[in-house]
């Protein structure tokens, strides 16, 4: 079947099943069912469908087959909360109350909104004399009760995945009807999920305004400053809501990833093994566990974290990607095996699925297999690719404004402005270039910390473009013209009162963030004494590596060859444009060059950041520190030659990004 004839289908069953909820309004089950059967013919996947046929088999009061039809719409959507609830309600025709209750605990949980569910478990907890549970089920009941419709069932579209649709209906309830603290707050959920953090940010904290006691809103409001990296806020938030409840299970878990957001390991993993101890099969945990373990330099311990996630959660893709991700790691035949059958399995969930093809790739390439191996890096970039919102052209057209905005002359008249700090080190350039073996040797000297990918600089431009934001007339950089003097300091001192949390006091400190590069206007303007190092790395060696990188979040660049390769010349010529503008002020270290003579880049480094030698710069593997990158293995040994000409395996199925790359190439 093509794609075509597939978007074909698709369309002709959208437009039956109208006519299918139709006929069973109208209760007429027995129609309903033979056109919900035809409409599965056509597509056997359909979660609607399948969900419709169960309903019509239970009306009929064929409860066994409506039961087997919900078994195998679990298998195809495990998450879809509706299944769960008819499932329940198939249980109380049956009079059985124990799966019953089991079955509608499952569905709220997923979707707290389905009054449903809550009816029938306020009614199931009385009859089997659970009278507490019953008062809180039936609170559940009164609030829902309160809800506007459009907001409920926008409520219950999101919790399905009907992301949209959910968006569309509760942001023209608020439009019509003005603020309303449960709208605004599923508006921002639906921000979090589309990664728009900011106006998640903003919608939770008018809701908080609004009602300040109001502990879900202030949970979500503290996963949001999480996401956005203001760690001192989250960490803030996240004690209110631990002295009010600080045996809540959410809360705590919260918290120890917010420990990770500052690098406090030591506190983080005992947290999450505390937890884990009241769950020993939760299979997050153990991820999480595995990643501080990894961040932290115990990698034996690591994978053995990584391989309990795999065991606690059949198909979970993310456990296998994080083993391949260490770079080290060589998978066994039995786990090949196993992730190429859960990679098949029809079953098997988008995420999972996309985080098994980066895997495979990975593990065949480990082993010369390349045809095999570029098919699932293929494979995994298309199916991530469809998640994505990236578009190259506002970055594209930032980078044009920022080149002409920002000229010798712009800055002449602007010579003296910001903070005149020169405690950071900021390296910038794209992900796989070496960056992280920089960050590495320069935090080996006495005097320079490490930090991580600190997302104050981008955070900054995003305020700075404002709300509104225009793609066709960006209120960033242009706005950079307006800045005062007095702007410019204020804004360097905020970075670096911001950025202490990170640092212990040396000197000097390191901001990894590779996105930098797009923001050195700003960053000159706010901190000229600043140091700024470019890591980079030859066109297709550098794209291809990110081809094969499933990064945990950010950069939706890499999930396209012709998206790459724009990204690439965008950043070289916007490099250029730097170099010609601040002659001196930005020092390229070429990753190729590093290996080739490495003692002769450090020494060079050093004196460009007007450090004095120190040989523990040359060992920098014996360095123990935190290690937040894809590449924390890597740099745990001496120099090697090893990813310097990989890219070479692959070459009979490049030319379509030699091709994008143009002249680069």
């Amino acid at each position: 079947m093509t794609a075509a004839t597939r978007d074909l289908d698709h369309s002709s069953i959208e437009t039956e099943l109208p006519r299918v909820r139709e006929l069973m309004d109208q209760r007429d089950f027995a129609a309903a069912l033979r056109a919900a059967e035809a409409l599965r013919a056509q597509d056997p996947n359909n979660r609607d469908v399948l969900y419709m046929i169960a309903v019509c088999l239970r009306y009929l009061q064929r409860i066994p087959e409506a039961l087997t039809a919900l078994a195998e719409l679990e298998t195809r959507h495990p998450n879809f909360s509706r299944l769960f609830q008819e499932r329940g309600h198939c249980y109380t025709a049956m009079r059985n109350a124990e799966p019953a209750i089991d079955a509608f605990v499952r569905a709220v949980n997923l979707n707290p909104s389905l009054q449903a569910s809550w009816r029938s478990l306020e009614l199931l907890f009385r009859i089997t004399g659970r009278l507490q549970d019953s008062e809180i089920a039936a609170g559940h009941v009164a609030r829902l009760a309160a809800f506007p419709v459009e907001v409920l069932t926008a409520s219950g579209l999101f919790a399905d995945g009907d992301i949209q649709l959910a968006e569309q209906m509760v942001r023209q309830y608020l439009l019509t009807h003005g603020n309303h603290v449960e709208g605004m707050r599923l508006l921002a959920q639906i921000g979090m999920k589309l990664d728009v953090a900011d106006d998640a940010e903003f919608l939770l904290e008018k809701v908080l305004e609004l009602a300040p006691d109001y502990q879900l809103a202030r949970y979500d409001y503290a996963l949001v400053l999480l996401k956005r990296h203001k760690h001192v806020r989250a960490r803030e938030e996240m004690q209110k809501l631990l002295a009010i409840d600080p045996r809540n299970r959410a809360y705590r878990t919260t918290y120890a990833t917010v420990c990770t957001g500052f690098g406090d390991y030591d506190q983080a993993i005992p947290l999450y093994r505390e937890i884990l101890k009241e769950t020993p099969n939760d299979a997050e945990l153990h991820l999480s566990i595995a990643h501080c373990l990894k961040t932290a330099g115990k990698t034996d311990e690591a994978i053995e974290s990584y391989r309990a996630a795999s065991a606690a959660r059949p198909r979970y893709g993310e456990a296998y990607w994080s083993l391949a991700n260490l770079k080290t790691y060589r998978f066994t035949d039995e786990e090949i095996a196993r992730m190429r059958s859960d990679e098949a399995d029809p079953t098997t969930q988008l995420g999972d699925r996309y985080h098994l093809c980066f895997a495979l790739g990975k593990a065949l390439e480990d082993r010369g297999e390349y045809a095999d191996s570029f098919a699932f890096y293929e494979r995994g970039n298309a199916l991530k690719k469809t998640e994505c919102r990236y578009r190259p052209e506002p970055l594209e057209k930032s980078a044009r404004l920022q080149a002409e905005l920002c000229t010798p002359e712009f800055f002449a008249a602007r010579r003296g402005y910001g903070s005149s700090s020169p405690a950071p080190i900021f390296i910038v350039g794209l992900p796989r270039s070496g960056s992280t073996l920089i960050e590495q040797v320069l935090a080996s000297h006495s005097q320079v910390e490490g930090t991580m990918e600190l997302a104050n600089i981008p955070r900054l431009a995003q305020e700075l473009m404002g709300r509104d934001n225009n793609d066709a007339n960006p209120r960033y950089p242009g706005i950079l013209a307006q800045l005062t003097a007095d702007d410019c300091k204020r804004m360097g001192e905020e970075y670096l009162a911001e950025t202490r949390v990170y640092r212990e006091g040396k000197p000097f400190f390191i901001d990894k963030m590779p996105n930098n590069f797009r923001h050195i206007g700003l960053i000159h303007l706010i901190l000229p004494n600043a140091r700024i190092i470019d890591a980079r790395r030859k066109p297709l060696a550098c794209c291809f590596s990110n081809y094969k990188q499933l990064f945990a979040f950010g950069q939706q660049f890499t999930y396209g060859i012709e998206d790459i390769a724009r990204y690439y010349r965008m950043y070289i010529e916007l490099m250029q444009h730097w170099d010609a503008t601040l002659p001196g002020r930005i020092l390229r270290v070429e990753h190729e060059s590093v290996v080739e003579d490495f003692e002769a880049n450090v020494r060079r480094i050093l004196e460009y950041c007007e450090l004095p030698f120190e040989p523990a710069c040359l060992e920098f593997y014996q360095t123990k520190r935190s290690v937040h990158s894809a590449s924390s293995e890597q740099v745990r040994r001496p120099i090697n030659r090893d990813g310097i000409d990989q890219w070479r395996n692959y070459e009979p199925w490049l030319g379509p990004l030699k091709e994008a790359l143009g002249d680069l190439a």
